[in-house]
């Protein structure tokens, strides 16, 4: 078993949702998140439009002159058979890209055990 990890955009949460269960993996977790990437900018060059006054003061403005702004953002894990993460994976790519920064990060890691709480169950009988 495996877990797949993806932090998209708040705006693709449905799109997601309904792709997953149409593509058959309808248990899945959704969380709000607060996070940010990796700056692509040189803040420099973007402080000096500022300066200049050259950039409206904006939500966009700030989000590239703010280096530490968290930006919401939402948190999907599935946990799949091992065969089934590529599917996952392209499920959550095709239907997250957009080709601009910010479309988000998949993570796949391994699942070591489950436990159903109810019963007791373990790994496949649990999941």
């Amino acid at each position: 078993m495996k877990e797949v990890m993806a932090i998209i955009r708040q705006n693709k949460v449905n799109q997601t949702k309904e792709a997953l269960v149409n593509e058959g993996f309808p248990a899945f977790t959704c969380l709000k998140v607060l996070g940010r990437g990796k700056k692509t900018i040189d803040l420099s060059i973007i402080q000096d439009i500022v300066d200049a006054g050259e950039m409206p003061v904006s939500t966009m403005g700030e989000s590239l002159t703010e280096s530490s702004r968290l930006i919401p953002k939402r948190f999907f894990t599935v946990i799949c058979d091992d065969a089934d993460v590529s599917k996952v994976v392209s499920i959550l790519i095709d239907n997250n890209q957009t080709g601009n920064p910010g479309d988000g990060k998949i993570f796949v890691i391994p699942i070591m055990e489950s436990i159903r709480v109810r019963s007791g169950e373990k790994n496949a009988d649990a999941f």
